[in-house]
């Protein structure tokens, strides 16, 4: 793996652990726990991603350097991969309820969805900065490395398992992982990583204004009924 790609490795994790160091000097202030999560992880984050860009500079100066950027094939693409994930997102959910009986609704979603319901600018980090750095690290630098050394199957599924765990969600490991595949998919097919960029911002933004736009009490009704519907299927089989 070439030095930049482990420095943007790096990067990420030392962004992901900087809020263990942090949270514990919030006590020492009198910053708002809220504010200072928001403030915090949104300053990590945008750190995190400028280092990511310049460690990559040589990468993005040749894609603009190009005189056909193929800006209607990407575009194309990124709709596609849009449509292909959101499909893959139900088939992984349906198999993870009806076949493993794991309860819906994914618990990281509805995490990052409080925190943007009290404080809306985090829409920013799960609809742009996330997107960016997870597709940067997990597609480029991850699996672009493991599709290099062995076929593209057993490079999505490492590269998408490694995805899935980084979000804390165990229950929905399949689903996680499936998108993870989906979206390596798209950077073969391309050969340009701004095509899974774009379609890891466009599922995450359509996924939290989905979730803001219901309320909380509709989607606790919602996820009961399905909880429900997967009993009686399972005591019918």
């Amino acid at each position: 793996m070439p030095k930049k790609y482990i420095y943007l490795i790096v990067t990420y994790c030392f962004m992901q652990l900087s809020g263990v160091i942090v949270a514990p000097l919030v006590y020492f202030t009198e910053i708002n726990e809220l504010t200072a999560l928001v403030g915090w992880t949104i300053f990590s984050f945008a750190v995190a991603l400028i280092v990511s860009l310049y460690l990559l500079r040589e990468e993005w100066k040749s894609f603009f350097s190009l005189r056909e950027k193929k800006i209607g094939s990407i575009i194309l693409w990124s709709v596609l991969g849009f449509i292909l994930v959101f499909i893959g997102q139900i088939i992984s959910s349906v198999i993870e309820t009806f076949v493993f009986n794991i309860p819906p609704g994914s618990e990281n979603t509805l995490m990052l969805t409080k925190v943007a319901r009290q404080a809306p600018i985090f829409i920013i980090i799960i609809s742009v900065l996330g997107p960016i750095l997870e597709e940067l690290v997990f597609r480029k630098a991850i699996f672009g490395t493991l599709y290099k050394r062995m076929n593209f199957f057993f490079a999505a599924i490492i590269s998408g398992v490694m995805f899935a765990l980084i979000h804390m969600d165990f229950n929905h490991i399949l689903t996680y992982t499936v998108v993870g595949m989906v979206f390596a998919f798209l950077y073969v097919e391309t050969k340009r990583i701004i095509v899974p960029i774009i379609a890891h911002m466009a599922i995450n933004t359509y996924a939290v204004i989905g979730q803001l736009s219901i309320d909380p009490e509709e989607i606790d009704k919602m996820l009961d009924q399905l909880e429900n519907l997967q009993l009686i299927i399972i005591g019918g089989i």
